[in-house]
């Protein structure tokens, strides 16, 4: 296969981007993890004190959703190996939930610093 460079590259990863924002959005979870973006971005927005905190807050809420769209992929990749239990898949899985785990907690001290102190 012929690999692509420039613009088509480009172009190429940014349809491979989209399709993944696609079927990131059959997924429960993303789905709340994107309306709870909705309402978090704006309120940081006037809730921050400075472009800093504003930056801080926001990033904070994209890490979710970043740690989410990697924890799905990864149960992809799980799922389509097989259906039957594997103490690796059901740990490959287990630490993508714990990544998702981690960056929410991230998120609440980001905001609880940000705005308690």
């Amino acid at each position: 296969m012929q690999q692509t460079k420039g613009l088509t590259h480009l172009i190429n990863s940014t349809r491979y981007s989209i399709k993944g924002l696609k079927a990131a959005l059959s997924e429960t979870a993303f789905r709340q993890e994107l309306i709870l973006t909705a309402i978090l971005v704006p309120l940081a927005l006037w809730l921050g004190k400075n472009k800093i905190e504003c930056i801080l807050l926001i990033c904070s809420v994209l890490l979710v959703l970043v740690v989410e769209l990697l924890n799905t992929g990864i149960e992809a990749v799980v799922n389509r190996i097989g259906t039957e239990y594997h103490e690796l898949s059901g740990r490959a899985k287990d630490l993508g939930s714990a990544a998702v785990f981690v960056a929410l907690v991230i998120l609440f001290v980001t905001w609880f610093g940000i705005l308690v102190f």
